[in-house]
């Protein structure tokens, strides 16, 4: 049920600014925060105003639905104009006018709770716009809505330049809030791209971890961790299992079961860390960086972890600290786990990180916190692997004994140190102190195998391969072996110049991860250079970005570990292209598909059929054709909605398209179709064979008139 509050009628462009005004002055008087006022605001004069200009006027009607919270403020906007034509289309972004038209639409759509239209050709459109008052709102009972209905008739109407100065207020307002929006996204982004790079790290150690020598870590993983991901496999099928449902009780234990599994799990994982650190296995990849960027990452990254109201997490920003030449992510690693157990350790008050220029070229952090403390007898034991101080609230808090071991460990492996001041019940400070740039050690030399320039054996494919890990260069030489191809490693982008300047080899292959060095932008290099652009480059790398990589020119993309057999078959294909061109068709006609299989026959072209666009869109992506024969007309998609997925994703955007179809096209369509297809091609020509010559020589690159030899 709605209560009638207020009616306007649009006649001019006065009344447009008078549906503005009142429909702020109602959100205000209904309990509406500044930033829903403006919206609700914008939103109701786009619509007014496209009543006005397209259907010459019309009645805004704004009422309040509901009796019990949550009510809605819903606002009508009625014309008697000629409808509005291509709703789907503008409503899905996808019309555009010389006016503008649509815009406006699509903009009040994005800025209220509720948007629906109604229209009809030749009898007007009814525009419904819904906003959800706000939790804080009071419920507007009888008594308040006559309140209301009293201040609004003793407003008086503002004019058009008090209009424009309440906007601009509005807009200022606006800005500040953006620009903190800016602030803290950065931050969030910070420290997402700080998630990627210790979840990268993790992968590489869990992809490397058959490969170290330790007697202790093939033994754990193996003889731990194969068990207990059956265990987790196995209980989480039980759980989930709908054909044979679990008895309640039977559910509890099974539940037990996979959480001493999951706690196990952690146990491993943190033991295999500290393994892997002892065996000296761990890789450091200094680079340069500013401690208040890490900062405002770590800020973004333990915001979500902060659930208890009652502590404050500070980060003094660092005044004049310059900036740091070490392992950010080792780093990063030390102070989560430091904050984690400040956390779980605080129930109220304060968690503080600083960071301060120290002597000898050290820099100090330090993570303070308000919480248990720790007596004096056990502040030696806790750095011990599985030393645990008792407490009630160590025995709620359930840990594995091995986060600080592990943030020792790291600690000295950058060069630094670590201490404790702490007193029960009062707090503690943990302070780790780290060089501020990182002395490089020398890497162990490369076996033979991976050659170099001036070793390139007779009738052997050079290939370089840009990589700064020994163990995936040693892995490449064992791929390599007994190949046609010969790899020459590059450790960095300027010994990679140094080699493809030299060698001009068949192909590159590359990692995006290099000491912190912008691989990206060699790639596109890469590709700008007239000696360099027809060389494959073939992405190999933890980092999962395809459409990144494809779209700055790559041939291929994997995510590490990259099997042997992927590897080679794909230099194989990169590099023996000049013998056939390969050609995707698009068409769910098996006639249509025959015809352009047999009219294509003797010509050096290998044919892949897709019998809809579902399946072609899917075949183009993984196979990336030569090019592509695509219908129009064909169920679920249209070929203009294919074409236009092809040419928007970037691992097909550069393959040559031919239209083929049966439908006769208008202007407007051949104009749509111009810029995005090769060329445009009559099936009923093709079915008397008049189009068989153009659809040769377009498939094979050739200009009109020319067949393909």
């Amino acid at each position: 049920m709605s209560v009638h509050l207020v009616s306007i009628a649009i006649r001019d462009e006065q009344d447009v600014v008078a549906v503005r005004q009142r429909a702020r002055q109602v959100a205000e008087q209904l309990g509406f925060d500044g930033q829903d006022q403006t919206r609700l605001a914008t939103a109701v004069s786009e619509i007014a105003r496209n009543a006005f200009m397209y259907a010459g006027g019309g009645t805004v009607e704004i009422a309040l639905e509901g009796r019990q919270a949550p009510q809605r403020l819903i606002v009508r906007v009625s014309d008697r104009g000629p409808g509005i034509r291509d709703l789907d289309a503008i409503l899905a972004g996808q019309y555009r006018s010389a006016t503008g038209m649509g815009i406006g639409m699509q903009g009040a759509r994005r800025l209220v709770d509720h948007f629906d239209v109604t229209t009809r050709t030749g009898f007007g459109a009814t525009i419904t716009l819904a906003k959800i008052f706000p939790r804080r709102a009071p419920l507007v009972t009888p008594d308040r809505l006559a309140l209301l209905a009293d201040r609004l008739s003793r407003e008086a109407p503002r004019g058009p330049l008090d209009e424009v100065k309440q906007q601009n207020q509005e807009l200022l307002r606006t800005m500040e809030e953006l620009s903190r929006l800016n602030s803290e996204l950065q931050d969030t982004n910070r420290g997402v791209l700080a998630l990627y790079a210790e979840l990268d790290e993790k992968a590489d150690t869990l992809r490397r971890a058959d490969e170290m020598k330790s007697r202790f870590l093939s033994n754990m993983s193996h003889e731990f961790r194969t068990p207990l991901n059956s265990m987790l496999a196995l209980s989480r099928l039980l759980l989930e299992d709908p054909d044979r449902p679990l008895a309640p009780e039977q559910r509890r234990q099974v539940g037990y079961i996979r959480k001493a599994a999951d706690d196990l799990t952690e146990l491993v994982n943190d033991l295999l860390d500290l393994a892997k650190v002892e065996a000296g296995k761990v890789v450091i990849r200094p680079a340069e960086f500013h401690v208040r960027d890490l900062f405002a990452a770590l800020r973004g990254m333990l915001r979500p972890l902060l659930l208890n109201e009652s502590v404050n997490l500070v980060f003094e920003e660092p005044d004049d600290l310059p900036p740091m030449h070490t392992d950010e992510g080792k780093v990063s690693q030390i102070l989560r786990n430091l904050l984690s157990n400040a956390l779980k350790f605080t129930e109220r008050g304060e968690i503080r990180v600083t960071a301060r220029a120290a002597a000898d070229g050290m820099v100090a952090f330090a993570v303070t916190d308000t919480g248990i403390g720790i007596a004096p007898e056990d502040q030696e034991r806790i750095f011990e692997e599985f030393g645990q101080v008792e407490s009630p609230l160590q025995r709620r808090v359930r840990g594995t004994g091995l986060g600080l071991p592990l943030v020792k460990r790291l600690v000295v492996l950058l060069g630094g140190h670590i201490s404790l001041e702490s007193t029960p019940a009062v707090g503690s400070t943990f302070t780790a102190t780290i060089p501020r740039h990182y002395v490089v050690t020398t890497e162990p030399s490369v076996s033979e195998a991976i050659e170099t320039v001036d070793r390139i054996a007779a009738g052997r494919v050079p290939v370089v391969v840009v990589e700064d890990s020994t163990q995936d260069l040693l892995l490449y030489e064992h791929y390599f072996r007994d190949s046609r191809y010969q790899p020459v490693a590059a450790r960095n982008l300027r010994d990679a110049r140094r080699l493809i300047d030299r060698l001009l080899p068949a192909a590159i292959v590359l990692d995006i991860r290099l000491g912190g060095e912008d691989v990206w932008a060699f790639i596109s290099e890469l590709k700008r250079r007239r000696e360099t652009v027809a060389t494959p480059v073939i992405v190999v790398s933890s980092i999962d970005d395809q459409a990144k990589g494809l779209a700055l020119g790559a041939s291929a993309y994997a995510i590490k570990p990259v099997h042997r057999v992927w590897l080679l078959g794909t230099l194989d294909r990169l590099l023996d292209r000049t013998g056939s061109r390969r050609v995707l068709v698009i068409d769910d006609d098996e006639i249509a598909r025959y015809l352009v299989r047999t009219h294509l026959a003797g010509a050096p072209f290998q044919i892949t059929e897709a019998v809809g666009p579902g399946e072609g869109l899917r075949e183009a992506r993984a196979e990336r054709p030569d090019a592509i024969v695509l219908d129009l007309i064909m169920p679920e998609m249209s070929g203009f909605d294919v074409l236009a997925r092809l040419k928007e994703d970037p691992a097909t955007m550069d393959i040559p398209v031919v239209v083929l179809t049966s439908k006769t096209l208008t202007d407007e369509e051949r104009r749509l179709l111009a810029p995005h297809a090769l060329r445009i091609l009559s099936k009923d020509a093709l079915a008397h064979g008049d189009a068989a010559h153009d659809l040769r020589a377009a498939l094979s690159g050739a200009p009109p008139g020319e067949a393909a030899r």
